[in-house]
């Protein structure tokens, strides 16, 4: 119930929704298969609302154990800290995500649909 509390104060249902289905410890490392169910369902989650917002991406950084990033101020740059957090390639929004072949990439949609933006 502490991280429900602790949240509260967003008025945001992606935060709110994420926050409390949240148990362990933030902040503390955790293995990659925990890792990519927790991108996954926070995916799914942005997915149902219709966008990804900074908070939702900080708790989801600090739940999967990335450091300090509370001082991310990115979206870009935090989903790239998430990638890396997966052992993933951290190309989110790089050059290399405009020629993309990633088919199984959980941040491919997010992905192209900034880049479609960024070059309108």
């Amino acid at each position: 119930m502490d991280n429900i509390i602790e949240f509260q104060y967003f008025d945001n249902p992606i935060a709110q929704n994420f926050a409390s289905s949240s148990k362990l410890e933030a902040g503390i490392p955790q293995t990659n298969d925990f890792v990519k169910m927790q991108i996954a369902l926070y995916l799914a989650q942005a997915k149902e609302d219709g966008c990804t917002t900074l908070i939702g991406l900080h708790q989801l950084a600090k739940l999967i154990g990335v450091e300090n990033s509370e001082r991310i101020t990115l979206k870009r740059e935090l989903i790239r800290a998430i990638q890396r957090a997966a052992h993933n390639v951290p190309c989110f929004r790089t050059e290399r995500s405009i020629f993309c072949t990633e088919e199984n990439c959980k941040w491919r949609t997010e992905c192209k649909k900034l880049v479609a933006e960024w070059y309108r």
